[in-house]
């Protein structure tokens, strides 16, 4: 793979990443600043984008059409909508759709685009059975999840919509960013991935478990991430 775009929603997830790079290059570019350069012998760009779907689209149409990826990963973290996937726990997306798209006045389910072919987006197979692999031989603590990934412009802290979006969605996780990121690389034909660490069960309890996992739910993304560059 010859180029790798890795986009976080926030600098804390790409911080420790940025410190290995080497032979670095930044371009500031729609506010974002895109800092190119080489980890464990592969070129990669890897940027913030910001909160959000609107950043995280414009962030991948940049990666896209400025550096012409060959794939990209998106890393962060988000809430659990299953019992079964605990704080600290690892999401990898098999697809992405947007929670909050509602053109239901026209007659379209929740989560549907119109006028789109799909409103799921697919995430690269490959790169989903390299990352679960590289999980369980770097961070075999950590349980590793398989499944859909909701995004919306909503921080879910609501266990009444915790429970719509498992519903009408089987969601195992949501957060802020990944499926605008999956559509634009979707449009764009690039391969992707979306990680997610959980650092909270989005619900009543969201506010205050997120301040104190989101450090560790970050260590274990950037294990994977580091342990993925380099079988790229």
């Amino acid at each position: 793979m010859k180029k790798i775009g890795i986009i976080g929603a926030m600098e804390e997830e790409i911080k420790i990443l940025k410190k290995q790079m080497q032979e670095v290059t930044i371009k500031k570019v729609a506010s974002m600043e895109f800092c190119e350069g080489i980890i464990k012998g592969k070129q990669v760009v890897v940027v913030r984008c910001g909160i959000g779907k609107v950043n995280a689209a414009v962030c991948t149409q940049v990666l896209a059409d400025l550096y012409q990826v060959d794939a990209v990963i998106n890393t962060g973290v988000a809430g659990s909508l299953l019992n079964k996937i605990d704080i600290t726990d690892i999401v990898l997306s098999t697809d992405t759709l947007q929670h909050d798209m509602d053109a239901s006045g026209f007659g379209y389910e929740p989560g549907v685009i119109p006028r789109m072919e799909t409103s799921i987006f697919k995430a690269d197979t490959k790169l989903i059975a390299l990352a679960k692999g590289i999980c369980e031989e770097e961070i075999p603590e950590v349980k590793v999840h398989t499944g859909r990934i909701v995004s919306g412009d909503q921080f879910i802290s609501d266990g009444a919509k915790k429970e719509w979006l498992v519903k009408t969605f089987d969601g195992y996780c949501t957060e802020m960013e990944g499926a605008a990121i999956a559509q634009a690389a979707y449009l764009n034909q690039i391969p992707f991935l979306i990680i997610r660490a959980i650092s909270d069960k989005a619900d009543h309890s969201a506010e205050m478990t997120y301040s104190l996992f989101e450090e560790l739910a970050i260590k274990s993304t950037v294990k994977l991430l580091t342990g993925l560059i380099a079988k790229l």
